[in-house]
């Protein structure tokens, strides 16, 4: 009896990926997925159960390679000021490694690609949440040990805001010069003191970060 053929997962994203970012969100259906990637309407179907599921998959994997890299880059850094700049820059390291992810990510917003994925995608992506939010908690801590929500807020300005205003809304990727102002921008805000520290909690911010950048 023949073994059944067995798809590559990832090339089935690479397509919904790639018509995503160059024909836009709509353009991403099982039968063109399936032309681009040559594998069948029905291997695609059983892979992610529908078009929903394939978009969002699509989503949640470039999502994931971006914070693998934001991660790594941290963790290279004993310093917390320069692990602070290195979760800054992972847009551009992102986008050096995974050109076709990187503008998937950075340009389509998630819920435009993924409104109708199940849940288990939907599940993924608040995970995908947490993950940043703890990243941000963390850097938080080396700083200042502390994880309140000034502390934290402060944080995520350095690593989501200024990437966004000096990085992200420029050609990708970015410019060496674009990165040594970034670089230099986010260690002046940490040399500023901070106030008083009133509540050691993550209660209150964690409301106010999402895994999704700041849209041009």
């Amino acid at each position: 009896m023949p073994r059944p053929q067995v798809y590559n997962r990832d090339a089935m994203l690479d397509a919904a990926e790639e018509l995503a970012v160059q024909r836009g969100v709509k353009a991403v259906t099982i039968r063109a997925v399936s032309e681009r990637a040559g594998i069948s309407n029905g291997a695609i179907y059983h892979a992610f159960g529908s078009r929903g599921g394939l978009a969002g998959r699509a989503w949640v994997r470039a999502a994931r390679r971006f914070l693998a890299l934001q991660r790594e880059a941290v963790d290279a850094q004993h310093d917390p000021v320069r692990a602070v700049i290195a979760a800054a820059d992972a847009p551009a390291v992102f986008s050096e490694q995974y050109p076709s992810s990187a503008r998937l990510w950075l340009s389509i917003a998630r819920d435009g690609l993924i409104g109708d994925a199940p849940p288990e995608v939907q599940a993924e992506l608040r995970a995908l949440d947490t993950d940043l939010r703890d990243l941000l908690i963390r850097l938080s801590i080396a700083m200042w040990d502390r994880k309140d929500a000034a502390s934290v807020a402060v944080i995520e300005d350095c690593v989501v805001g200024l990437p966004t205003g000096l990085m992200l809304r420029r050609p990708m990727p970015p410019t060496a010069d674009t990165r040594r102002r970034l670089a230099a921008a986010v260690e002046a805000i940490l040399s500023v003191k901070l106030g008083d520290n009133h509540a050691h909690t993550s209660r209150n911010h964690r409301r106010n970060s999402g895994f999704e950048p700041r849209r041009r």
